[in-house]
């Protein structure tokens, strides 16, 4: 048995801020562009400035067939900044896709069965340790980091970690074995919240895969998930509270205004998710992940679907669902593989991304 919560219906994604309706894709570039500065500048205290320059550092003699470390410089001239990115590139010639993950301190998400995995279909991957551009704690003086290289920008730590994937992206364009055309992005839990944002603030990557992200993430605020079944390790969504009271600094910080009236937010996860667009948005969940919300995140996926079904088609903005917690499993991998190989080949989805996660659900928004 169930007792969600909804605190009403998630807001209009097709309406200006001076209540004007968005009709057509011009107006939604216009649109986008508030979104970019209102949605994301209060979710996250908004993006990093790009760097001046961008510069890759080979660090091994060959490439292709081996596993290769490149160092990134970046930042500007008066303060330098560096971090590693490691290469998987298969034995083969000509350009290829590349899936980039900045979760490298997982080391039992993408292991070596994975990227054979990648290697097989034809893909190169590309690991970076997102913890180099920003620590995973509250670095109060802004030390560390790229924080230390902006002072008088005050972003959150997981628009640190975005922006390193934005560096990856420059560093590929430097490569002989990138095909710029198809670049996906992937990232769990905290990654997840990562990816979808890189993916939404960047238009390089086509496939943005937020895995498990839960609040802050793809789970809608409105929405708090709460089951009874004694089977989950958690029995309720993750709220906003908690995430301030533990990881406040990856937040936008006004957001805390909001703690308890999440109701009234003027923004829900669908207008990031709507940001991604024209790019593909794939979200892979577990069923059990309930601190992850999973049902909230599969409403506002609903939501975000629209400007897809609007403007290009809806297979554009997908979910899939497996069995299990909250984890990056070999069957979350596969389902992007899976729809990166469907997308370039031009053909139907795999059933897994076409049938509704759940039957039992109304949706949360009623515009169109």
């Amino acid at each position: 048995m169930r007792h969600d919560i909804r605190l009403g219906n998630l807001p209009n994604l097709f309406v200006f801020r001076d209540g004007t309706p968005v009709v057509t894709l011009d107006d939604w570039m216009r649109r986008r562009e508030e979104l970019l500065c209102d949605a994301i500048g209060l979710e996250f205290d908004g993006m990093p400035p790009k760097p001046e320059s961008v510069r890759v550092e080979h660090l091994d003699g060959r490439t292709r067939g081996y596993t290769t470390h490149y160092r990134i410089h970046c930042g500007t001239k008066e303060h330098p900044f560096t971090f590693c990115m490691t290469a998987y590139v298969p034995n083969q010639n000509g350009k290829m896709p590349v899936v980039i993950t900045g979760d490298e301190m997982y080391t039992s998400c993408f292991n070596d069965e994975i990227v054979a995995e990648a290697h097989k279909r034809g893909y190169a991957v590309v690991k970076f340790t997102r913890t180099e551009l920003a620590p995973d704690y509250d670095d109060t003086e802004w030390q560390y980091g790229i924080h230390a290289l902006y002072p008088e920008h005050r972003f959150s730590t997981i628009s640190a970690w975005a922006w390193g994937y934005h560096r990856v992206l420059d560093a590929l364009e430097q490569t002989d074995f990138a095909d710029m055309r198809y670049i996906a992005a992937t990232g769990h839990s905290r990654g997840g919240k990562t990816v979808l944002l890189a993916g939404a603030t960047d238009p390089r990557i086509r496939y943005v895969n937020p895995n498990g992200s839960g609040t802050h993430g793809c789970g809608a605020y409105r929405f708090l998930q709460r089951e009874e079944a004694d089977c989950y390790a958690t029995k309720e969504s993750e709220p906003l509270d908690v995430m301030f009271r533990v990881f406040s600094f990856w937040m936008g910080q006004g957001l805390r205004d909001y703690i308890g009236r999440e109701g009234e937010l003027p923004h829900d996860s669908h207008f990031i998710k709507a940001l991604v667009f024209p790019q593909c948005l794939i979200e892979t969940n577990g069923y059990g992940d309930i601190w992850a919300n999973p049902r909230g995140s599969y409403l506002s996926n609903l939501a975000a679907r629209e400007v897809w079904a609007r403007y290009g088609e809806e297979r554009g903005c997908v979910s899939h669902y497996r069995m299990g917690g909250h984890g990056h499993t070999p069957v979350d991998f596969k389902a992007l593989f899976d729809y990166m190989d469907a997308d370039m080949a031009h053909t139907a989805l795999p059933d897994g991304f076409v049938r509704a996660p759940y039957d039992d659900m109304e949706p949360m928004h009623d515009w169109k």
